[in-house]
């Protein structure tokens, strides 16, 4: 019962964040007002908005102008509902979640989680469509993650979310901004509150490595041109993910085979 609530909690989540990708774009706030049909603009009654289940029952069209709703809005509902339940799972089977953490900790804990990688994909999703990253999802990401410092006391990741963003700076001035944007500069930041020291390591060689091979690979199927600029912001948060999950298994393997 508790994974099939967050499933549902993540569809709701889900589509708030379609809200939010969509209205960014063109300057809306995604408070002000229902929701709208992209293509008529008219307003979405309750019953046409359920997570999911309304594009089905509705065929994938606007009830009002009979337009194509875009299939990215319930795969972007989908993906924050599984997302949920595969974080739950993992505190859950890693950390004994409601174990050894009693109280609202605990809760605070997966709420942090949670909205920490539903808004990463928020940000990997709407950078790989518009090449440019949202600071108002950014900021609000860094927000919550200097609100968790305040109870896991580990403020020595300041320094290394600053040394982080530096170096990405380094490259963009370096680049003179066509290796990344300015955006990946200030995401930078978030990757080192998050990872710290030594995983942050982790995330920008997954992240670098993972960004030639798709671009590599787009270059010979010519969906991009060489020098051609392709999103970035989308790997960094690749490699947040895979260093936070896998980051000291990788980091003990590589140290062991120095020493």
């Amino acid at each position: 019962m508790e994974y099939l609530l967050l499933f549902v909690f993540g569809l709701a989540v889900g589509s708030f964040l379609n809200v939010v990708i969509y209205r960014l774009r063109f300057g809306d706030s995604p408070m002000k007002g229902r929701s709208y049909c992209p293509k008529c603009k008219k307003q979405i009654s309750w019953y046409d908005n359920i997570p999911l289940l309304s594009f089905f029952l509705l065929g994938g069209k606007c009830r009002k102008c009979k337009k194509k709703i875009s299939v990215e809005y319930p795969l972007i509902e989908l993906l924050i509902g599984l997302q949920f339940v595969w974080i739950y799972w993992l505190l859950k089977a890693n950390f004994s979640f409601f174990g050894q953490m009693e109280g609202f900790y605990s809760l605070a804990l997966l709420i942090y989680w949670l909205l920490l990688f539903a808004g990463a994909l928020t940000i990997a999703i709407y950078d790989f469509k518009y090449m440019l990253i949202p600071d108002e999802v950014l900021f609000f990401l860094i927000g919550l993650s200097f609100l968790r410092l305040f109870f896991s006391h580990q403020w020595q990741v300041i320094p290394i979310a600053f040394a982080s963003s530096l170096f990405l700076l380094g490259l963009f001035l370096l680049t003179k901004g066509k290796g990344m944007g300015f955006g990946d500069v200030k995401l930078g930041f978030l990757l080192g509150l998050v990872l710290g020291w030594p995983l942050i390591v982790i995330g920008y060689i997954t992240a670098f490595l993972t960004g030639a091979v798709v671009g590599v690979i787009l270059i010979i199927l010519k969906k991009k041109r060489f020098k051609e600029q392709i999103a970035f912001g989308p790997f960094l948060l690749w490699g947040m993910l895979i260093a936070k999950l896998w980051g000291w298994p990788m980091w003990n393997w590589y140290m062991s085979q120095l020493y």
